[in-house]
């Protein structure tokens, strides 16, 4: 399997006609109706792609215009006299179903007799099934559902020619990527695949490798800017350095912050003195075994530990959501690097806030930071730095362990479904759900964590009883 074509990235300015594009007089009429003038920048860089029947990679931030650029794609490989699936479009939740099949039928109401069936989690399964012996044209749904009713032999998917993953970063952090393993496998293998992501974490890699032919890629996600990362630099002594971790962190309370050190003993003394400090702290280097990283970047993920400490080694190509902070406690002497760690946050158009402590004999490469960014560095000092929250800052979730993954054929929606139908917590307590060979875990509001536990340990998923336990501090044991 080849690995994806090197991305594109078009330039925002770029404002391209629809009727640039292989589309029938009907459709472009529909869209003229519609008030679509001119294509977004991820429109234009991947509907002729995708029009001319490649596999795509498209990366592209939420709210960018990407579901007219798969469904104008699909609908153009209908044939709408057939009355077969022929599309089906993967979705993480039945909010983001909904509104792709409300999108997929206006793009379609050119088209005759066009039938969009949404399949999801949550719904009875009768009026479903019934929907579904009338025929349908494109099916939009969850990875749970669709895969229930092509166990039940209710959904054939032999006339398929375009598979799309939608949203499929927030797919893989719910833990569906064997659910949508088993589709993939269900469908022809000469089908288009159409896959759209906000990130690219590693997972994406897997998929496209697993599932797709020859994929090309784009991607619209620049570099984030200077104003969307807010660099503030403090002069320290190495006796002072570690203990002003904490200082930023009581003053600034970002929610999740990833501290970079330029060793792993240095790795060890700031997760000790920050537990101590009653941080919940985690390090992340070279020397933990594959197991243990594993879990440190579950629980750093699902925004169940404050901060973590990593090495340069262990940090690259770490992509996680909603990063509010980069701590530099070390400067690295390498400005490529620093960019490299301050990257991390401020992604997705949202903002971050690096912060750099450097002793005097670190300024020979602080000034080789500025002279690579063209601008000078801001510094404060140390005493503008007060707490500014009240009791100690804690991460919003926790994560609960259950022993028993892939190989016990536990699925998010068989955990999601014990925590919510079985048990009365709500979706809006229940965070991401990461599932490996032997463990699954499951991210839940703090304030309810130990609720969870009891009711999980005395409760089943999948009909069975399972053994948890709450992952607090090193999480080891």
């Amino acid at each position: 399997m080849n690995s994806p074509n090197p991305a594109v990235n078009p330039s925002p300015a770029e404002k391209a006609a629809f009727n640039t594009l292989p589309l029938p007089p009907h459709v472009l009429a529909n869209l003229a109706q519609l008030g679509y003038s001119a294509m977004t920048p991820i429109q234009a860089a991947a509907l002729p792609l995708a029009l001319a029947g490649h596999d795509l990679i498209a990366q592209a931030k939420t709210g960018s215009g990407k579901t007219a650029a798969f469904a104008l794609a699909l609908l153009a490989n209908l044939n709408p006299r057939r009355f077969a699936v022929q599309a089906l479009v993967l979705c993480p939740t039945r909010e983001l179903a909904d509104q792709v099949t409300q999108e997929l039928r206006r793009l379609a109401r050119a088209e005759d007799n066009l039938k969009v069936l949404t399949l999801c989690g949550g719904a009875t399964l009768r009026p479903q099934l019934a929907s579904l012996e009338h025929g349908a044209h494109v099916v939009v749904g969850t990875p749970g559902r669709i895969m229930d009713h092509l166990d039940r032999g209710s959904l054939k998917l032999d006339a398929l020619n375009t598979l799309v993953l939608d949203e499929a970063d927030r797919m893989l952090d719910m833990g569906f990527f064997d659910d949508i393993s088993v589709v993939a496998k269900q469908c022809p293998k000469d089908r288009q695949t159409l896959l759209f992501s906000a990130t690219y974490p590693e997972g994406i890699t897997k998929l496209s490798a697993a599932f797709m032919r020859d994929p090309k890629q784009v991607t619209l996600l620049a570099t984030p800017s200077a104003t969307q990362i807010r660099q503030v630099f403090f002069e320290v002594t190495e006796s002072q350095r570690l203990h002003t971790v904490g200082l930023l962190l009581n003053h600034y309370r970002p929610v999740s912050t990833l501290a970079f050190c330029n060793t792993k003993q240095q790795c060890r003394d700031l997760v000790e003195v920050l537990r101590a400090q009653g941080f919940e702290a985690l390090e992340l280097h070279g020397d933990l075994d594959q197991r243990d990283r594993d879990q440190v970047l579950v629980r750093f993920a699902n925004r169940s530990c404050s901060v973590l400490v990593a090495t340069d080694i262990a940090a690259r190509g770490l992509d996680i959501d909603q990063l509010e902070a980069v701590i530099n406690v070390d400067i690295t002497p390498d400005p490529t690097t620093y960019t490299h760690r301050i990257g991390r946050t401020g992604r997705v158009d949202a903002e971050g806030s690096a912060y750099s402590l450097a002793s005097m004999d670190e300024m020979g490469a602080v000034g080789r930071i500025e002279q690579a960014q063209g601008v000078p560095s801001a510094w404060q000092p140390l005493a503008s730095l007060t707490p500014t929250g009240a009791g100690p800052l804690l991460p919003p979730m926790a994560t609960l362990q259950i022993m028993g993954g892939r190989k016990e054929k536990i699925r998010a929606g068989d955990v999601l479904g014990a925590l919510t139908k079985d048990m009365g917590f709500a979706g809006t307590q229940i965070g991401k759900i990461s599932i490996n060979e032997f463990s699954t875990y499951v991210a839940v509001d703090r304030q309810v964590a130990q609720q969870v536990l009891r009711k999980l340990s005395g409760g089943r998923v999948k009909g069975k009883s399972v053994r948890v336990r709450l992952l607090e501090g090193s999480g080891e044991g």
